[in-house]
């Protein structure tokens, strides 16, 4: 994996307790700018902050042909959709993905 940004130690040191918890870095095309984290069939994009630190941009997906996704709703059901292709929104994947953006959101908590 490339970054193509500069980080503080700090925000290394995060990266790699995020490893630790079993989160793998990532880059997503299209979204140099954000640190991508996947876990399983999820991810979501990390926004690095001014203070050393990350927050979320957008939400966590789940992961359609490797890339995020945005969960819709059609008449024919539920659905994880990426540049046409779509996975259903089966109540395995959802729960999935409600446990890998609880987890995200638990290591991202800032620690007093």
């Amino acid at each position: 994996m490339l970054l193509r940004m500069e980080l503080t130690p700090q925000q290394v040191n995060f990266l790699s307790q995020l490893r630790s918890r079993g989160f793998e870095v990532v880059a997503f095309p299209m979204y140099e700018n954000f640190v991508g984290v996947r876990k399983g069939n999820c991810g979501a994009l990390l926004a690095p902050t001014g203070g050393g630190n990350f927050q979320l941009y957008g939400e966590p997906s789940y992961l359609v042909s490797g890339q995020p996704s945005a969960r819709m709703i059609q008449s024919d059901g539920h659905w994880f959709i990426r540049r046409g292709e779509k996975v259903r929104a089966t109540p395995e994947r959802t729960a999935e993905l409600d446990i890998f953006a609880a987890e995200l959101a638990n290591a991202l908590l800032p620690v007093a």
